[in-house]
């Protein structure tokens, strides 16, 4: 048993390391793609701001992590922790596949379907799912799509025009967008890791040296990079210009900052690309049909492997 709940702590670990290898790109994505900053200083940037949103999400907005944390309810911690590592085990698998392709996809997405297959896998009996706190992840993972393009729509067209030097605002736009990155995904995580804490009955750590440990491993993770996620997103999914770049992030901003104070956990990912699709030009089906095929997979994929491979583990 110890063993087991040791192996999810890791594989905790190891999904924060991958949603920062293969999710924080989005939030640098547009400047570097409308040439406002290299790669290389826009992964430093990122890590940096991705550390701070992630250890100062526990202070501000703390309601993501409860809404995560209360998802399922397991019956013992035997289940609880092979329904958990089938999860990330999932998750990690369906991200890494991903990154090999360049596609942006969901590790929100990814988190509760494999949460989800997991705990089917289980029964009722061990395991139970909370229909509130599934609604409102839900409603953040679906609201986050048009209310991106909208968001980058408005934002387009307040600042034609209007914004002189676009691309020096647009590193400042990229820094808030990594920033709320790491609130959004930083407590997603921390409810994981407050799970897997929970596993032995011991005394849980306090939030804050799990935040501060999550903001760490996610900012190695994006610190490795995630450059054909940066292409396919900043330079393949549209046409953009320094200002529409700006609108772009500001929008995704936007929409993370208002899911955060409400509590609601959404996708970096939808909330970056669906802002393009709304502040671009000329946008690529070709494209737009590849992500959106890879996020309609995530959840059969991350589900039903998480479901197998807790009937494995369980025996």
């Amino acid at each position: 048993m110890t063993t087991t709940i040791h192996f999810a702590r890791l594989l905790v670990l190891a999904v924060i390391f991958v949603n920062g290898w293969t999710d924080a790109p989005n939030a640098i994505a547009t400047a570097v793609g409308s040439g406002a900053m290299t790669f290389r200083r826009g992964v430093r940037m990122a890590a940096v701001c991705n550390f701070a949103g992630a250890a100062l999400a526990c202070l501000c907005f703390p309601a993501v992590a409860d809404t995560i944390g209360g998802l399922v309810a397991f019956a013992d911690p035997h289940s609880a922790s092979a329904a958990l590592n089938a999860a990330l085990l999932s998750i990690v698998l369906w991200a890494t596949a991903a990154w090999r392709f360049g596609l942006p996809t969901s590790e929100s997405h990814a988190l509760l379907a494999g949460l989800s297959g997991g705990a089917l896998a289980l029964g009722a009996e061990a395991a139970r799912l909370s229909p509130e706190a599934w609604l409102r992840a839900l409603a953040g993972l679906a609201l986050s799509l048009p209310a991106g393009v909208l968001a980058g729509r408005l934002f387009r067209r307040l600042l034609t025009g209007r914004v002189r030097r676009p691309a020096s605002w647009q590193r400042g736009a990229a820094a808030l967008t990594a920033l709320l990155h790491g609130v959004q995904d930083g407590q997603k995580f921390l409810a994981l890791l407050l799970l897997a804490d929970g596993l032995d009955g011991a005394r849980p750590h306090s939030r804050l040296v799990l935040s501060l440990l999550a903001a760490g491993v996610m900012a190695l993770g994006t610190a490795f990079g995630g450059k054909p996620i940066v292409e396919k997103v900043g330079s393949e999914l549209a046409d953009l210009s320094p200002a529409a770049g700006l609108a772009a992030d500001l929008g995704a901003g936007s929409v993370l900052l208002a899911c955060s104070a409400l509590g609601l956990p959404t996708s970096t990912t939808h909330a970056k690309v669906s802002a393009i699709c709304g502040a671009g030009r000329g946008a690529s089906k070709r494209v737009m049909a590849q992500m959106a095929g890879a996020w309609v997979l995530t959840f059969p994929a991350c589900g039903g492997l998480a479901f197998l491979l807790t009937r494995l583990m369980l025996g």
